[in-house]
């Protein structure tokens, strides 16, 4: 009985297909129709608003809603290219994106060869102790971080600096004082941005060390020992034979951190803010800024829609240019 339904509405389908004019690929098309307006619903809707929103007036979220705000065509655009603080938060953006990714890369890397090392034991609870940063909410793991790199004489890094510098006083002369505690990280420029490289690199290396963990997993055990019997070592090994093999995976992951990087918005804003006096404003704390505190919603709109812009253009051409969308449209 169930055989002989499942035949009538094969049957069924195979009799509608026939008689509505739609190709295989239309009909491939038409399933994937809802996904797509489901997807546009909730992305491309938002964005194109957005896009609405940075061609207006809009100084208050009420005159955007009730309809007060007033078609200005691109004045809020051409307002950012005269702003010089759109372009120090901007430059401040993409060095934040290249240093910190250097670092998670670097950090990334050698962690994931540790783990996957045949003479380290214990590798399983090594693994798992490394991922477990993932499982804190990050504005928990951003305070913390915040805390350490306190003001205070008596912040942890602060202390840490202290006793390193009574330590060198003990061994020699009070003229090897390397460092003039406290140190300020949060109130200088170039501290406070090292502070938030270094809580960016704590927060994205596990993601990274899993994806490269799982590549060195894949590389055949045979290519080192091949590469050894020739008489290559260590270094030449990892150059032509481990890092062809993670190149892929690597790249992968250094592209997604990095657009994860470039739309930070919580280190700098419980850091500081974005400070000291807006040098460290990330793209994102700037157009926050422009809309809660100043009240400039069209040109805070026109400040996101040109970081989406930014990082639109960079995914696609690490993408392309990447090497990751080899084979795609293939037949």
């Amino acid at each position: 009985m169930a055989s002989s339904q499942t035949g009538t509405g094969v049957s069924g389908l195979a009799r509608l297909r026939s008689v509505l004019p739609f190709s295989s690929r239309d009909w491939g098309l038409l399933l994937v129709a809802p996904g797509v307006i489901l997807f546009s619903s909730f992305m491309l809707y938002p964005i194109f608003y957005l896009f609405y929103i940075s061609l207006t007036d809009a100084t208050f979220a009420g005159s955007v809603i009730g309809g007060g705000a007033e078609l200005i065509g691109l004045s809020n655009y051409a307002q950012l290219l005269s702003d010089p603080q759109f372009r120090t938060s901007m430059l401040t953006t993409w060095l934040f994106v290249a240093v910190s990714l250097v670092f998670k890369v670097m950090l990334a890397v050698g962690i994931a060869l540790l783990l996957n090392h045949v003479r380290v034991a214990g590798k399983r609870y090594m693994r798992a102790a490394v991922i477990v940063p993932l499982g804190f909410p990050g504005i928990f793991t951003i305070t913390v971080w915040r805390g350490m790199f306190s003001d205070a004489r008596y912040g942890v890094f602060n202390t840490i600096l202290g006793r390193f510098n009574d330590l060198l006083v003990s061994l020699s002369a009070p003229q090897a004082l390397l460092f003039d505690v406290p140190i300020g990280f949060l109130s200088g420029r170039w501290a406070a941005f090292f502070a938030y490289v270094t809580t960016e690199v704590w927060l994205a290396y596990p993601f990274m060390v899993i994806i490269i963990v799982s590549a060195l997993q894949d590389v055949p055990r045979s290519l080192h020992e091949a590469a050894m019997v020739d008489g290559a070592g260590w270094l030449q090994r990892f150059r032509t034979v481990t890092l062809p093999a993670i190149k892929g995976p690597v790249l992968f992951a250094s592209i997604l951190t990095a657009a994860t990087s470039f739309q930070q918005f919580l280190i700098p804003w419980v850091f500081n803010q974005g400070g000291p006096s807006r040098q460290n404003e990330l793209i994102i704390v700037y157009g926050y800024r422009e809309a809660i505190t100043f009240n400039q919603f069209g040109l805070s709109a026109a400040i996101l829609i040109v970081g989406i812009a930014f990082v639109g253009l960079f995914m696609y051409v690490a993408v392309r240019y990447g090497g990751l969308a080899e084979g795609v449209g293939d037949e």
